[in-house]
């Protein structure tokens, strides 16, 4: 069913006049919350991936690992696959995502947007979908949990960024209009198509 969504105030919604689904939301945020979010996540991503997530200590050894340390080990032990999978989901993916919303974000204060914004909102949506942090951080706990019995563990700071990270992460996606920056964008297309001269009536589609 074809429609047209009209222009939304802050925090409103459109719905199907169908089923109900809803096609578009307009955030409540005022337009430089996104950005701030986003450096803001850019500096704990940093800093998940640079110090410790967690110390361990057994028989008066120490041992700490990093996100990165972890799918090291993982590869040497002969996990190849879940080394990468563990690598992408939680550093490439989540930081590809920052880096793309960092340049979608600078780029939507110009007016028009360059049209190199639309490709990366593209590619910015797919490395969202791949983003796993919570998924990884559902696995540390539940390997803390039967470690608990066996070792001493301490927290470490990375443990309190990655958390951060998944709160962080969904405040971008809730307060970013990416549907008002799709509709700004000026298509190769539509620049050069000719305007129709006065007189002269418009080919008709085919």
């Amino acid at each position: 069913m074809l429609q047209s969504i009209p222009p939304l105030p802050p925090g409103g919604k459109a719905n199907c006049a169908r089923c109900g689904h809803l096609l578009a939301r307009q955030p409540w945020a005022p337009q430089d919350l996104p950005l701030a979010l986003t450096l803001a996540t850019a500096i704990v991503f940093v800093l998940a991936n640079m110090v410790p997530l967690m110390d361990l200590s057994v028989v008066g050894r120490t041992s700490s690992t990093t996100i990165a340390g972890g799918a090291w080990v993982m590869w040497n032990e002969g996990e190849p696959v879940t080394a990468v999978l563990v690598a992408f989901c939680a550093i490439i993916a989540p930081g590809g995502y920052l880096l793309l919303m960092l340049a979608l974000l600078v780029a939507a204060r110009r007016t028009p947007p360059p049209a190199w914004a639309g490709e990366l909102l593209r590619w910015a949506n797919h490395f969202q979908i791949w983003s796993m942090l919570e998924v990884m951080m559902l696995g540390i706990l539940v390997a803390l949990v039967k470690i608990a019995e066996l070792a001493t563990v301490a927290a470490g700071i990375g443990m309190y960024a990655v958390f951060a990270l998944m709160l962080l992460i969904p405040a971008i996606i809730v307060t970013f209009d990416s549907r008002d920056l799709w509709l700004r964008l000026t298509w190769a297309a539509d620049a050069a198509a000719p305007a129709p001269q006065r007189g002269t009536p418009a080919e008709a589609p085919r």
